[in-house]
Order: structure tokens, then sequence, then C-alpha cells
């Protein structure tokens, strides 16, 4: 699946490499800003006091 996913992608090797950095950091980014945020306000333990 990998070796598709890198097939795929245009350019030559320095090229993809950038692709993916970039795709990862945009992924990461989409989690920490309105995943994760999203899924703590669902979670039961959200209201826990000390």
């Amino acid at each position: 699946m990998y070796g598709y996913l890198w097939g795929a992608l245009p350019g030559p090797r320095p090229v993809k490499v950038l692709i993916v950095l970039v795709l990862v950091v945009a992924v990461v980014l989409l989690l920490m800003e309105i995943v994760f945020p999203w899924v703590s306000e669902h979670m039961p333990y959200a209201d826990v006091t000390v």
C-alpha cells in the first residue's frame, strides 16, 4: 500500500519527501486543533475536580 502511495506522488524523491512531510504536519495539526478538542468534550472524565 505504501509503495502505491509513494509511486502516486509526483516528482523526484526530494519532492515526494517534502509532500509527505507537509501531509504529516497537516494531519497532526488537524488532529490537535479540531479532532482532539472535539473528542475531549465527549469524554466522561471531562468534569473531574480535584
